[in-house]
Order: structure tokens, then C-alpha cells, then sequence
């Protein structure tokens, strides 16, 4: 089962959570590496259900849905690393880690789309870009190019940026604070994040696109 790679921007730090990942896949070797994919799944799909509903009870929701965007961020780490100390690796886990990661994505970035938090059209043009950013990656090794992690915007960088945006709207609420005008636009952060990946998600998938064609013969 070996897993997918972590975005280029984070690519770097890998190694600075080993300290935590190496004793967590030690204590969960006896899980079936696919059965921790399932339900960091499940807890994407439940935070991205959370923010659905957080427009008018953000206290609980919004802190409840980052946390559970943490915990299922770990596991999805975690998965690779109790495949490889036991052995487990296949290319049927691999896939169903894909398979799993993509729909992960859509959970949560397609809830905060269609949401009050967003503009319906602009949480399309994110979705495209990261669904787009993520299929440049695998039809790369489709085409025997190798599997692309390269760009901008990895899987990793959203998460990260999925859960801070999340706390800092809920951190900026506590203040009375819901959104921002600039230059006669009203704008939240949810919208900053989702603008990110539609530009930056897009330019990473035509890196990718690019990339890729140039490798080839």
C-alpha cells in the first residue's frame, strides 16, 4: 500500500513529524492499513457536513469540524506508514488511498462550496482546480511519466490551509467578525481560501499538464 506523496510546499517537512507518525504506526500495526483510509474519510466527510451547517451555529461547529479535519489529516498520514512497517503494500491499497483522498477532497472542499459561507461560483472554480491539480498528478504516471507531486498546491497545502481557515473564521466570529470588505466586495475567509485554490489549484494542474508533455517522447 504505498500511499500517495504530501504537496510540494510541505514536501520538505516530512520528516519533522516522524516523531509523532513512527510511534502512532507502531501502536496501530494491527489495523488494517485500508480500515484507517476509511475513516479519515469518514471524519472528512462528517467536518465537511459540520462547516455545511456552521453558518448559524459556529461555536460548536466550526472548532468541532477543524478538529476532525486534524484527526482525519493524521490518519490519512498514518495509513502509508503502518503499510510500510508491515509490509502491506499493494498496489489495491494504493489505489483505494486515491480513490479514497479524491472523494475526502470533495467532502470537504465541495461543503464549503455549496455552504453559506461561499460563493457558489467561485466554490466551483475551486473544486475544478483541485480536482484538476490532482488528475494531472495521476495521469502522469497513466501515461508513464512517473507520478507528479510537483506544483504549487498539493493535497497537504489544502488541508492545512482547509484547517486554518476553518479556526480563523471561528477565532475572528468570537470578535463579531464574519467577513471583509475590499473595495466594495464583501469577502470571507472561507472565500480567500476557496479563491486560493481556484487560481492556484488551476496553475498547478497546467504545471503539471505541462510538465508531463514535455517528459514525454
Amino acid at each position: 500500500m504505498e500511499r500517495g506523496g504530501v504537496g510540494l510546499v510541505l514536501d520538505s517537512k516530512r520528516g519533522s513529524v516522524d516523531f509523532i507518525m513512527d510511534p502512532a504506526a507502531r501502536a496501530f500495526r494491527n489495523v488494517n492499513p485500508n480500515a484507517i483510509s476509511a475513516v479519515a474519510l469518514a471524519l472528512a466527510g462528517i467536518s465537511g457536513a459540520l462547516i455545511y451547517f456552521s453558518y448559524d451555529y459556529w461555536q460548536v461547529l466550526l472548532p468541532l469540524a477543524g478538529f476532525l479535519m486534524l484527526v482525519s489529516g493524521f490518519l490519512d498520514g498514518l495509513d502509508g506508514k503502518v503499510a510500510r512497517l508491515t509490509g502491506k503494500g499493494s498496489k489495491r491499497g494504493d489505489f483505494v488511498d486515491h480513490v479514497f483522498d479524491r472523494y475526502a477532497d470533495v467532502l470537504m472542499i465541495g461543503a464549503v462550496a455549496v455552504s453559506a459561507w461561499c460563493n457558489a461560483y467561485l466554490g466551483l472554480l475551486a473544486v475544478v482546480g483541485v480536482m484538476l491539480t490532482s488528475y494531472m498528478g495521476t495521469q502522469a504516471q497513466a501515461v508513464g511519466a512517473g507520478r507528479h507531486y510537483g506544483g504549487v498546491l498539493g493535497r497537504a497545502d489544502r488541508l492545512v490551509l482547509m484547517i486554518l481557515a476553518t479556526f480563523l473564521t471561528w477565532i475572528l466570529l468570537l470578535f463579531d467578525i464574519r467577513s471583509f470588505t475590499i473595495m466594495s466586495y464583501t469577502i470571507t475567509v472561507f472565500e480567500i481560501m476557496m479563491l486560493w485554490f481556484a487560481v492556484v489549484g488551476n496553475l498547478t494542474a497546467i504545471q503539471r499538464a505541462v510538465s508531463t508533455y514535455r517528459s514525454l517522447k
